[in-house]
């Protein structure tokens, strides 16, 4: 049996685990959990899973995934446009 653990690492070396899988360029929220490009508010705390990694051990397979800062322009473009 394989247990399977979700990370989410931020761009300070700090992770947390999470409780499902993310995508690259998928946009998250400060716990990790995705948002929708039309959140009421584009000036909050986002970012952007920019890489990938998967470690297995000992019926153990962990994702971990990285999270890269997004900028305010980025944020509004995202809220406008969903890229």
């Amino acid at each position: 049996m394989t247990l399977q653990e979700y990370y989410i690492v931020y761009p300070d070396g700090d992770r947390q685990e999470i409780e499902f899988p993310l995508r690259v360029n998928q946009v998250v929220d400060l716990n990790g959990r995705p948002l929708r490009p039309s959140w009421p508010a584009p000036r909050i705390i986002a970012y952007r899973i920019c890489k990938v990694r998967t470690t297995e051990e000992r019926g153990f397979l962990r994702r971990f995934y990285y999270a890269e800062l997004m900028t305010m322009e980025q944020l509004e473009s995202y809220a406008r446009h969903g890229e």
